[in-house]
């Protein structure tokens, strides 16, 4: 690196192992402060040195993630630090002889149709009777035939 000032020391470019573990714990504040109490430099010197490590280990993450999604044979701009996450439509409108469909629904839904047709691709079929309703015949059965049991000893 080019120092312009020879009189002044040498800036060091590597930040200790503690400052970078509170920079990836996202702990920046007291990163900021100890590089700045430990190597005698401004806050802002310390800011600049340690956004410019942060931006080093993104680019870092960033062709990690690349070359794995690469191998996996995944486009490499479905994956990226930049984006902003997908917003979702907020009206709060009431319309009459409309239900409004909230985000559980849907995914109560999605979750629906995806098990069954898990259970499509495993050749499982719906019995025709639910096993509640099994049940209940059972007990009902049960019942009945007490009760005329009990008919024909005391009545």
């Amino acid at each position: 690196m080019f120092n312009a000032d020879p009189s002044s020391k040498p800036v060091n470019t590597k930040l200790p192992k503690e400052i970078t573990i509170m920079i990836e714990k996202n702990n920046l504040v007291m990163a900021i402060k100890t590089l700045a109490s430990d190597e005698n430099i401004s806050m802002d010197e310390a800011k600049i040195r340690i956004d410019a490590y942060e931006t080093q280990l993104k680019v870092k993450q960033q062709q990690k993630l690349n070359t794995i999604a690469n191998k996996q044979g995944i486009p490499s701009q479905a994956i990226s630090f930049d984006r902003e996450p997908e917003t979702e439509d907020k009206s709060d409108k009431l319309v009459k002889n409309r239900l409004k469909v909230n985000k559980t629904g849907k995914s109560f839904k999605n979750l629906q149709d995806g098990v069954e047709s898990q259970l499509d691709d495993l050749g499982y079929k719906k019995p025709l009777l639910p096993y509640w309703v099994k049940r209940l015949l059972v007990i009902a059965v049960v019942m009945a035939g007490l009760f005329w049991i009990l008919w024909q000893v005391f009545g």
